[in-house]
């Protein structure tokens, strides 16, 4: 069982909790927290032997917690996913072989494409893929989008490699449900173009970041980022295939951890308890 809370800090938190589940013959082995001292905020995540003897958990915890913790009790172990995609297929890719391995800590329900150049890879794992075209009117594509994605049960948006910018409606339906893996170590190269932009700064260091979305573009929460060197023999076509690598591997490492709800965000800000 998995317990996660996040609510104002006091002294005597963790014994409390820790007295609680004792109390109730409920073991723990892991517990992680973290206090942010600046916004006085508490954050605990608990693994927890066995489940017998949790009823009535959460009122209980309630009882003891500061009147605004949010408190998760054995959330769903397998999440589910919907991936949006235009033509990159490199961190499609590695959903889909995790997915077929069941080693991604979630489910793929279907697969959205503005254009049609991944659909053959989705037909040979047996996920749906729907061409949705984008057009001219961004609203009717948004709106063609969000009916797809009500056909299928979800937890999760992931947008990998999901190269158009959705509109404030379109992200309010979803608060932070959407992650995207950005090409670039962001604040550093916001918007398009990043590794040519890399390359003619002259940076030493390119990377990719995955981020929960929201209205301000690639400004949202930060879940994970990885750099790795670069140098002046590097081409722009170097920059991006170095780029892809560390892209799908950003984006492996940000699902896993917000399939093992181990992301707790605040603000424009996240704490990650690993």
């Amino acid at each position: 069982m998995i317990i996660v809370i996040q609510c104002t800090d006091r002294v005597g938190l963790v014994a409390g909790i820790s007295a609680l589940l004792a109390k109730k013959q409920l073991n723990i082995v892991s517990m992680h927290e973290h206090v942010d001292n600046t916004a006085n905020l508490f954050f605990m995540r608990l693994e927890v032997d066995k489940t017998t003897g949790a009823e009535g958990l959460e009122e209980s915890l309630r009882e003891i917690l500061p009147a605004n913790a949010l408190i998760k009790i054995n959330p769903v172990a397998e999440k589910k996913i919907v991936v949006l995609v235009t033509k990159e297929y490199h961190c499609l890719a590695d959903i889909l072989v995790r997915n077929y391995f069941n080693t991604l800590g979630a489910s793929v329900q279907c697969v959205i494409g503005n254009h049609n150049t991944l659909q053959d890879i989705c037909r040979r794992f047996d996920i749906p893929f729907y061409y949705i075209e984008a057009g001219k009117d961004k609203n009717e594509f948004e709106e063609q989008v969000v009916k797809t994605i009500q056909k299928h049960d979800y937890d999760y948006l992931v947008l990998a490699k999901f190269m158009r910018i959705l509109s404030h409606d379109f992200v309010s339906r979803f608060p932070m449900q959407i992650i995207n893996i950005h090409h670039s170590f962001l604040p550093a190269f916001a918007g398009a173009s990043p590794y040519r932009q890399a390359y003619e700064r002259g940076v030493k260091l390119i990377g990719a970041t995955a981020h929960y979305v929201t209205d301000e573009l690639d400004e949202g929460p930060i879940i994970a980022q990885q750099i790795i060197p670069a140098n002046h023999s590097l081409t722009v076509t170097d920059m991006v295939k170095a780029g892809k690598e560390i892209e799908t591997a950003v984006l492996a490492r940000a699902l896993k951890l917000v399939f093992d709800d181990r992301v707790f965000v605040f603000k424009n800000k996240t704490v990650v308890l690993e």
